[in-house]
């Protein structure tokens, strides 16, 4: 099994512990990842699938060893992966059943210096946020967690976000005492008007969420918080990991994010869709009697669980 080493972020059981009440977090000894174990509606059977937004795991290599375990546990398993995993496309293929692109996440490499190249329009709405917000590091997260949780509430309802990605105040007390967590704050007048947090893991720091207040949207808070996460984070990691476009595929992700993503980025790196089946009659059974036809969905009995949703952090002006 993995030694016991220090962890931070995505890979810390309280990152997992922070979705108990969707599901039950499972540790995968050998490579050091997490599984959320969930009943398969309709049945007393159950499937593993990966944290939101990806699972990211110690060494890769291990991963076939602790699915080769979960046979006779789960009918399945399915994840998202960690763009900066250590492994090649003709590894997933040896380890699962189905591998499909799933997003490209926009990535800066801090080592290419300070002057990193920008569009003229985010280098335009960037110089008129920061005329307009104040900016600093929060140095404790969860002192802000009410805070956080009421901005959060308005992207929840402004863009009726539903299902994985709508944490419950337990969840996020426990996501903002990950360690590896970083916070940072746009005001205005003393008036709070944007949160970002972020995960640091070894050489990567990757965006987990960020939010906004109206005022904030107006005001373009968005635009300076990345600019802020930038200079605060040279020197601290190599990688920035800004993520994709929303929804759960690359086609049904919003232009706009993807766009306000890539006027800050240097390269992408490609995540993928991976699935195992890990009890073919079973599997094949529930396929069967949920009546689903051909897709690349997977798993495919639970086809249309997760919808399609809105860009949910980030001004679109340009």
């Amino acid at each position: 099994m993995q030694p016991k080493t220090k962890l931070t972020g995505y890979l810390h059981p309280v990152y997992a512990e922070s979705f108990s009440a969707i599901a039950s977090p499972r540790e995968l000894p050998y490579c050091g990842g997490w599984l959320l174990e969930r009943l398969i509606p309709g049945s007393n059977l159950r499937d593993g699938m990966g944290c939101y937004p990806m699972f990211a795991c110690r060494d890769w290599a291990r991963v076939p060893v602790d699915l080769s375990l979960l046979v006779d546990r789960m009918v399945s398993v399915s994840l998202v992966t960690d763009p900066f995993g250590e492994f090649t496309g003709d590894d997933l293929r040896r380890w699962f059943d189905v591998v499909l692109p799933h997003k490209q996440h926009y990535v800066i490499d801090l080592d290419l210096g300070p002057n990193q190249p920008m569009s003229r329009s985010h280098q335009r709405n960037t110089a008129r946020a920061l005329s307009r917000v104040q900016l600093e590091t929060c140095p404790e997260p969860l002192q802000m967690l009410q805070e956080w949780i009421g901005l959060y509430n308005h992207l929840v309802e402004r863009h009726r976000i539903t299902g994985i990605k709508a944490f419950s105040a337990e969840g996020f007390r426990k996501q903002l005492g990950v360690p590896g967590v970083k916070m940072f704050k746009a005001s205005s007048n003393g008036r709070l008007v944007g949160l970002h947090l972020w995960y640091l893991h070894d050489e990567v720091a990757y965006g987990h969420l960020g939010a906004t207040s109206a005022y904030g949207s107006e005001l373009m808070a968005s635009y300076a918080l990345y600019w802020y996460a930038i200079q605060q984070l040279r020197g601290q990691v190599r990688w920035l990991d800004l993520g994709g476009g929303a929804g759960v595929s690359e086609p049904a992700s919003s232009d706009g994010l993807r766009r306000f993503k890539a006027g800050w980025s240097t390269g992408v790196r490609q995540a993928y869709l991976c699935g195992r089946i890990l009890q073919p009659e079973a599997y094949a059974t529930l396929v069967s009697k949920n009546g689903v036809g051909r897709t690349t969905y997977f798993p495919a009995y639970r086809l249309g669980e997760f919808a399609d949703l809105p860009a949910a952090s980030a001004e679109k002006k340009c």
